[in-house]
């Protein structure tokens, strides 16, 4: 049996997964946490990936590494971080984001560009943020990587040419993905000075060695999920955590001047294009929240209730929204009447949150990646009531995958297919149920929300 190791870097922990080459069964996993908080030492991930890949390693014949997106490592001329690393969720650079919009003409030539318009999270605003907060510390900058690419440089044992992949290099902001190139004029106005990057490597490139094992060039972690899926064109991962994201497989780029689309390339050669929901899961804790009972309880209550929950709708917007585009928003709930019930309140809540996510889904049809299928994952996709509802409010056939460490066996399929040197990704099999459509017509249930959510347009 020929083993390959996949890493999964998140935010909250690094996870690895040996599996077997030929077939992708998980042989073995472990999970070592990180530190708390939004700007971090990366020789912590560094340090968690020793405790647990560490004792996997030798039994692999390939390694690669999928990683949070985003986050800005940048390293002096020794190869040390000259200041903690900025990720994803850190939002102190959103007033840098909204400056080097406008200094590269507007949110459509953004768009044309970079394939995003900035925000926050992408690593070019946490440049600009170091430049006008920390310039000391960029002053002793030799070079910027990813999260991903910083511990695939240290498991090649820091080579003098880093390496990074497309998928990771399209959610930097200075990186284009109609040229595939680098655009370091766009670095530098956000810098102020050039910084080294590092080579973008081929989907399956052999990048180096890890001891006696493979080095394949790893990815950012939706793409390293998308790889693990298995997604074919016109697949719809959607995935309810905390938030929801809603990503999928084309064949062209995108470039979306409202910002709801994120035109990220894949880890294959394709695109990813992305959104993402800010309110997902937490729209289910707070309906158990009101109503007093566990998710479980959610679940029944809801079923107990009819499609359109008797006439009451949740704009589901509790903490502001990103898809569309309300920062300042609040939830609203609309047609309350005397004869309103408990489950009616928590099918309105479960009917929201399908239904923002529907919005996720639409977003993708206004930007020429039309859905055809969706995959439900995420802590939440095995609620009942959102099993129940999703295809039929989704408008698209739903699969359920089995559970699993999607990011981590995106990255051991890199491996593997790095390791074999074939054209494809090796063909291993994703075990899903096809979920049955309840026969409602939710037609009326979307233009309903549609006439809230299109009516509620104070925060904008």
């Amino acid at each position: 049996m020929t083993l390959v190791l996949g890493v999964d870097s998140s935010t909250q922990s690094t996870k690895a997964v040996l599996v077997d080459a030929d077939d992708g069964t998980v042989v073995e996993e472990r999970t070592a946490r990180h530190p708390e908080g939004t700007a971090v030492d990366p020789r912590a991930w560094l340090a968690a990936y020793d405790e647990l890949a560490g004792p996997l390693v030798g039994r692999a014949a390939a390694v690669a590494v999928g990683g949070q997106q985003h986050g800005a490592v940048v390293l002096d001329e020794a190869g040390e971080p000259v200041h903690d690393a900025l990720l994803w969720n850190d939002l102190r650079s959103a007033g840098a984001a909204t400056d080097l919009v406008e200094e590269l003409g507007g949110a459509q030539a953004t768009a044309e560009l970079t394939g995003l318009v900035l925000n926050a999270s992408f690593t070019v605003t946490k440049l600009r943020w170091l430049r006008d907060h920390a310039p000391e510390a960029l002053e002793r900058a030799h070079r910027v990587l990813l999260p991903h690419d910083y511990l695939t440089w240290h498991l090649a044992g820091r080579p003098e040419e880093a390496t990074t992949d497309r998928g990771d290099a399209s959610g930097t902001g200075y990186w284009s993905p109609a040229t595939e190139q680098w655009l370091p004029e766009v670095l530098r106005r956000a810098a102020g000075r050039d910084l080294a990057l590092p080579r973008v490597a081929g989907p399956a490139e052999v990048v180096g060695h890890h001891g006696d094992a493979v080095l394949a060039p790893g990815t950012g972690d939706n793409m390293a999920a998308a790889l693990g899926l298995g997604l074919a064109t016109g697949d719809a991962a959607v995935s309810i955590g905390t938030s929801g994201v809603v990503s999928m497989v084309a064949t062209a780029p995108t470039a979306d001047a409202s910002g709801e689309v994120a035109g990220f390339a894949d880890a294959t050669g394709r695109f990813l294009p992305l959104a993402c929901t800010v309110n997902a899961a937490r729209i289910l804790d707070l309906a158990a929240r009101l109503l007093g009972v566990d998710h479980e309880g959610v679940a029944a209550l809801a079923l107990a209730s009819e499609p359109g929950a008797h006439g009451l709708t949740l704009l589901p917007y509790l903490d502001g929204e990103r898809t569309p585009t309300r920062p300042d928003a609040s939830g609203v709930l609309r047609g309350l009447t005397s004869a309103t019930t408990r489950e009616d309140l928590a099918r309105a809540h479960v009917e929201g949150l399908l239904l923002s996510l529907a919005d996720a889904l639409a977003a993708m049809q206004a930007v020429g990646a039309p859905p055809s299928r969706a995959l439900l994952i995420g802590g939440a996709a095995r609620h009942a009531a959102v099993r129940a509802l999703a295809p039929a409010v989704l408008g698209v056939p739903v699969s359920l995958p089995e559970p699993g460490e999607y990011v981590a066996l995106g990255a051991a399929r890199q491996a593997a297919w790095a390791l074999a040197g074939t054209a494809e990704p090796p063909a291993w099999p994703v075990p899903s149920t096809e979920l049955t459509d309840d026969g409602h017509d939710a037609a009326a249930l979307r233009a309903a929300y549609a006439d809230l959510r299109d009516r509620t347009t104070d925060w904008t």
